[in-house]
């Protein structure tokens, strides 16, 4: 069920229209069924994943809050969910892919074995509701929070459907008073989803499922008729893909969300606006940004102990980042090119701010620079393997005739034809991002004149009519 589907607005509509007259109880029992209906109409059999994890968490919950001072008790109990998180989550996501890369392993140093892989299909959101458990646990034996008691709230923080299955990755403390205590839906809370909705529907139609099919074109390719314009162009139109889709995601998650009167957390802020490493990491997937920091950085030592080990530490948080995202040599490297710039950009990274903090000039040109590393990123993360990468890179490094002719003013129909369709598809968001960026308000749409907000969702509308893509494609980050 996708969010730009006829279904699932439909279900939406009879979702909120049972909820509203509901008393607060009912409500969340209701939320809690249209949930466990929502994922379970991807593949009803991995609800029982969803099932244990809700179980383990609460009880480990519980009875961490119980121990007292009793801290071996305590370990295990929390041991016990993280294993159990992880456990799953290695299952189903990676024991295939070390099984593989095990017995490549084995077999280039002459002892070949044959593998028992599961081939099962991944459990769609796994990556994110356990780390949002996982989450819950851990800050309950830090104390940070008191354990839930009621295991019919605790259910629905796991499992809420807006944001299950790519996110945000909720923290306790935020989602749960509002699962907790009464809630209504105002005015205000319309007014405001409409414009999550709005502006996720425009990012995923207009701008990522159209630069879906320039991506494919090369990506899916062999590389034989590609040359290198048409591979940058392609891993352009990838960043804006990926950023259209996921973001575009979140934002409606987010308003959706807004209309059953529940907040959930930006998880971007402009990312393609970011001076530096650091930053961009402050504005993309900011949940689990956070997440690897509090979680897997600082408990690894942070910026503790001197450089080398601070560095140790980036290092390991970005390949452990890319892994999360799928069992991949890809991802691996997505991760090792995202902790480098991270390392290099270390010593200069106050200065850098300082530098560019009121200079817009200087801004614009760190912001170039950061958004050209962030695309260099994107070729491993997007390629099918690093043979592809690989191949990509040299053909935009070298290929000589194709530069050429483009720089002569005659490159081949695909790449003006890919390059018009980001200046059209895409160009508008990045005007409206900037302005937003300026104003510092990520909903300063909203205070601007009714007429001005007006003519932007008419605006919206019409290119969502008008320009649709091609073919509609699944969100990208539903296979993380």
């Amino acid at each position: 069920m996708l969010f730009n589907s006829f279904l699932f607005w439909a279900f939406l509509a009879v979702v909120v229209a049972v909820y509203l007259p509901l008393p607060h109880r009912w409500q969340n029992r209701w939320l809690l069924l249209a949930s466990y209906l929502f994922y379970g109409l991807w593949d009803w059999r991995f609800l029982s994943l969803i099932f244990i994890s809700t179980a383990i968490d609460f009880t480990a919950g519980r009875r961490l809050s119980r121990a007292g001072e009793n801290e071996s008790g305590r370990r295990r109990w929390l041991w016990l969910s993280v294993s159990t998180n992880l456990g799953l989550l290695g299952v189903f996501k990676y024991y295939d892919f070390f099984v593989t890369e095990a017995a490549r392993l084995t077999d280039a140093i002459g002892l070949p074995i044959e593998p028992r892989l599961l081939s099962v299909a991944l459990p769609v959101g796994i990556s994110f509701y356990t780390f949002q458990t996982m989450s819950y646990t851990i800050d309950v034996y830090r104390r940070r929070i008191t354990a839930c008691d009621d295991i019919e709230d605790f259910a629905l923080y796991v499992c809420y459907f807006p944001q299950l299955v790519a996110g945000p990755i909720e923290r306790y403390e935020h989602l749960m008073p509002q699962i907790a205590r009464p809630r209504r839906v105002t005015a205000a809370d319309f007014r405001v989803g409409l414009y999550h909705v709005v502006i996720g529907l425009f990012k995923k139609i207009v701008v990522a499922d159209n630069m879906a099919p320039i991506v494919n074109a090369v990506f899916n390719d062999d590389l034989s008729n590609v040359t290198g314009p048409e591979c940058l162009i392609a891993v352009v139109a990838f960043a804006f893909q990926i950023y259209g889709d996921f973001s575009g995601y979140s934002s409606i998650a987010q308003g959706v969300s807004r209309w059953i009167g529940i907040d959930l957390m930006f998880n971007f802020r402009m990312p393609y606006f970011a001076h530096s490493p650091s930053d961009f990491w402050r504005r993309w997937h900011i949940s689990l940004s956070q997440w690897l920091r509090d979680y897997l950085y600082i408990p690894l030592g942070g910026n503790r102990g001197g450089e080398l080990f601070t560095y140790r530490n980036l290092m390991l948080t970005m390949i452990l980042g890319g892994l999360w995202h799928g069992a991949a040599l890809t991802f691996v490297a997505w991760g090792v090119f995202h902790g480098s710039i991270l390392c290099l950009y270390r010593p200069i990274e106050r200065r850098l701010s300082d530098h560019v903090e009121g200079a817009p000039p200087e801004r614009a040109i760190a912001a170039t620079v950061m958004f050209t590393l962030v695309c260099v990123s994107w070729l491993f993360f997007r390629a099918e393997s690093i043979d592809q990468a690989i191949g990509m890179t040299r053909l935009m490094t070298t290929d000589v005739s194709g530069w050429s002719a483009t720089l002569a003013g005659s490159a081949d129909p695909l790449f003006l034809s890919s390059l018009a369709m980001i200046a059209f598809f895409v160009g508008p968001l990045m005007i409206y991002e900037g302005w937003v960026e300026r104003r510092g308000d990520m909903l300063a749409l909203l205070e601007a004149p009714a007429v001005v907000r007006g003519l932007a969702y008419v605006y919206a509308a019409a290119m969502m009519y008008f320009f649709p893509p091609p073919s509609a494609s699944v969100f990208i980050y539903f296979q993380f």
